[in-house]
């Protein structure tokens, strides 16, 4: 029984980070708050554009929108990261993040209808984002070991999905009672968890000086990358999986041809990804005891694009929603093993140009597939877009592992060393 036991906490999240790091624990808490707000703004904005259009072509230029300041930022401010103090500028990116939900929230209530205004706060929403998110990323390999990035990152995935579950069907069932603009508000008010929890950690200067913060440090951050064939790999893995594949501004579209247009269901197919995200995360503990972390990937990535196929085919909602499980359970353990070898593999005077481009991949792109599966879901159907790109992120990933083959034979190799205490 005992023997039983063990073997099942083995297989469960690793919580080492929680506790051995007092200020990941702060961070960990701050961004579940801050990020169940955040998902409540995601989901209004996306129905706020359905309900003023009916169009999932209009859905999809929200991640237009979305996506020319997650590129363009996420790529030309990434040296600012390497040179400055990244908890100051964090704490920045994120009060301007709270002003712009605020913006939201006063459209809201004001009863305006302008699309284009909504695409304009959503501009914003990401410049922002695009320099706080990496900078965010920079912060775990210096509050944690190096045989603790595995599991911090399985945890920062499951705050991730967590809010998914939580800010969906909440923001579904608040749009319900009491309008989208509440929801708008309530992401507002949020983010004072995130702001705490960063105000509390301690300098993080970058332990070396840059290469300055024009195209000349951009060109150095990339030429890095590239150099790197293990960490170029994972990234183009990501961008296939995502920019081909992404199925979020079809869900609108979905709902109203299976499911009679409920304003609760989009938020059923967003928390659906999510679960898949918290089942995948819940039973990460075998990650950090991964030592082929490429192929892994690989596989996971996999199982993505095979979710995504699913979903296309099926009608019914049960099988629908299972479908989208499994896609996210192959999503998040791709996430986890991609983060866990860009932070083991990335020197900290890069950590910032080498995060920005992880961002820009899993952000941007996952713009771009919205605008791909909004677009294809208008010139076809919803499901045809949905199997087009599931499929189509399958062949890439296998193509990849031939191309890159450094990828597949990447082995966990800990170099980064914690240079912060945790406090």
């Amino acid at each position: 029984m005992r023997q039983r036991s063990r073997a099942a906490r083995r297989l469960l999240i690793d919580v080492g980070p929680l506790r051995r790091s007092p200020a990941f624990r702060r961070l960990f808490v701050g961004s579940v708050v801050s990020s169940v707000g955040g998902q409540m703004t995601t989901f209004a904005v996306v129905l706020q554009v359905y309900r003023l259009t009916g169009s999932s072509a209009a859905v999809g230029g929200v991640g237009l929108a979305a996506a020319v300041p997650s590129i363009v930022v996420g790529l030309f401010g990434a040296p600012l990261i390497d040179s400055v103090d990244r908890r100051r500028l964090v704490l920045g990116a994120t009060g301007c993040l709270s002003l712009v939900s605020a913006g939201l929230a006063a459209q809201g209530f004001a009863g305006l209808r302008s699309v284009w205004l909504l695409y304009l706060l959503v501009f914003l929403q990401y410049l922002f984002t695009s320099v706080n998110a990496p900078a965010r990323r920079t912060f775990s390999p210096r509050l944690l070991d190096p045989d603790l990035l595995p599991a911090g990152a399985a945890l920062q995935m499951f705050a991730m999905h967590t809010s998914l579950v939580l800010g969906s069907p909440l923001a579904g069932l608040i749009t319900d009672v009491a309008g989208l603009s509440v929801c708008y508000a309530i992401d507002a008010v949020s983010f004072a968890a995130s702001l705490y929890a960063v105000a509390r950690l301690p300098a993080m200067r970058p332990d070396e000086a840059g290469t300055g913060r024009g195209p000349r440090a951009v060109l150095d951050g990339l030429r890095f990358i590239t150099g790197h064939k293990p960490l170029l790999g994972a990234l183009l893995s990501d961008l296939s999986a995502t920019a081909l594949a992404f199925p979020l501004a079809v869900f609108p579209a979905v709902d109203a041809q299976r499911f009679g247009g409920s304003p609760r269901t989009p938020g059923l197919l967003t928390a659906a990804l999510a679960v898949g995200g918290i089942l995948g995360t819940a039973l990460s503990g075998p990650v950090s005891h991964v030592v082929r972390q490429g192929r892994a990937m690989t596989v996971a990535t996999a199982f993505w694009g095979a979710g995504l196929i699913g979903f296309g085919l099926v009608r019914r909602l049960d099988l629908t929603l299972a479908c989208l499980v499994v896609a996210g359970v192959g999503d998040v353990l791709g996430v986890v093993f991609r983060t866990a070898l860009v932070q083991a593999a990335t020197p900290d005077r890069y950590r910032g140009r080498v995060s920005a481009a992880e961002y820009v991949v899993g952000v941007g792109a996952v713009e771009l597939g919205n605008v791909r599966g909004g677009v294809l879901g208008s010139l076809t159907t919803p499901s045809l877009s949905a199997v087009i790109g599931g499929a189509s992120s399958v062949a890439a990933t296998a193509l990849l592992a031939l191309a890159v083959p450094a990828l597949r034979r990447y082995e966990r190799q800990p170099t980064v060393t914690s240079t912060t205490p945790a406090r």
